[in-house]
């Protein structure tokens, strides 16, 4: 094993990576991206540098990461949860992923129609385009569902090489929905703008003194929760465990014990910057540049698919409900899933949308893997 695949060395590089876009976040430049952004590109960097593991050779510590550290901080974050506060939020971010799906749909096949990848993927051009209408409708569960159904994980080579470009498009996109309410704002006010952009690295008071007592409890809530939801999605493999650990952490909210507990805010966001730095290592350039035409083919493809995405909804979700970083949040649901969603919501400050950002990333799964065959029947 060498040093760079030692998965102590590797958590080490990934929370240096944090601290360093904590600090660059403070900076007059930094402030401009936001310490949620930087992470991502430090740690995209040292990825194709080969200074820590890519997607490609990926090591355990990135899959526990997704599996456990991803989890347990929306549960951190949750508990910070008000309810009385997520009432408006609730039907506009439904309404404007419900846009954000149709948009996906719309551009793969706009793009499908630009590009004709068909040209350079032969037959299986269409289930690509199933599989990424999927997961750029509610994440990976709906791009392997897509996948599993055509057998195309057979096709090992095209298969990790779409697996490739959907990593690094959604790494390109996390930024941009970073970016563009502060872009768009400048020549498209919000029609009601309650929140100004702040980054994800300005320190809440209520969590400035973690005290002992309060992370004790913390540590041990967290997983207690995730084994409870681990438990009822194997009893009920239909509900998802994501749902469950959410409700617990919703419920727990709400009490006045957990309510004065100290820090869970700022334990959730690290959890969350540590998760964001695995998918900055995800952003593999190598990867999808040694498949040649192949490579640039599907790169194009999703890249153009996205972008349509993109347009369509910031277009219509400014002309039914224009709030630049609720659009910006729904798009990554979209793209991205829901804890992606759920950083972009820290990053604004805008708690209220946390728990919207998780329901509409649920949605997200349950309607993926309809509109990913819709799109395969329809080519």
């Amino acid at each position: 094993m060498s040093f760079t695949s030692n998965p102590i060395y590797v958590l080490a590089m990934l929370c240096l990576m944090v601290i360093l876009a904590a600090y660059a976040g403070k900076t007059k430049f930094g402030k401009q991206f936001g310490a949620a952004l930087l992470v991502i590109l430090f740690t995209a960097v040292l990825a194709n540098l080969n200074l820590i593991p890519t997607a490609s050779n990926s090591i355990e510590l990135y899959s526990g990461i997704f599996h456990y550290v991803a989890p347990i901080s929306i549960f951190y974050l949750l508990l910070n949860v008000n309810l009385t506060s997520i009432k408006k939020a609730g039907l506009p971010m439904i309404g404007l992923f419900i846009v954000g799906s149709i948009a996906t749909t719309l551009g793969i096949l706009i793009s499908w129609f630009i590009l004709s990848p068909e040209s350079v993927l032969g037959n299986d051009a269409k289930v690509i385009a199933g599989m990424l209408t999927g997961t750029y409708t509610g994440g990976s569960v709906n791009f392997n569902a897509v996948a599993l159904e055509y057998n195309f994980q057979e096709n090992g080579v095209l298969y990790a090489g779409t697996i490739a470009v959907d990593n690094v498009v959604t790494t390109l996109w996390i930024i941009a929905t970073l970016a563009f309410p502060m872009i768009l704002r400048r020549f498209w006010k919000d029609k009601k703008q309650t929140n100004t952009f702040k980054t994800v690295n300005e320190v809440h008071p209520e969590d400035e003194a973690i005290d002992l007592i309060s992370l004790m409890w913390l540590l041990f809530l967290g997983v207690a929760a995730f084994y409870i939801s681990e438990l009822i999605a194997k009893a009920l493999p239909q509900l998802p465990s994501i749902l469950t650990l959410s409700t617990i952490g919703i419920l727990l909210a709400q009490t006045k014990f957990v309510a004065n507990l100290k820090g869970s805010h700022n334990l959730g966001l690290y959890l969350v910057f540590i998760f964001l730095a695995v998918i900055g290592a995800y952003c593999e350039l190598n990867a999808v540049a040694e498949l040649k035409e192949v490579g640039v083919t599907l790169l194009l493809f999703a890249g153009l698919a996205v972008i349509l995405h993109g347009v369509i909804t910031i277009l219509l979700g400014g002309l039914l409900y224009r709030d630049w970083e609720m659009i910006a949040i729904v798009s990554q649901a979209n793209v991205g899933g829901g804890t992606t969603a759920i950083a972009l919501a820290e990053s604004f400050n805008r708690k209220e949308l946390v728990l919207p950002a998780i329901l509409v990333g649920t949605l997200g799964t349950a309607l993926g893997s309809y509109l990913g065959f819709l799109v395969v029947y329809i080519l």
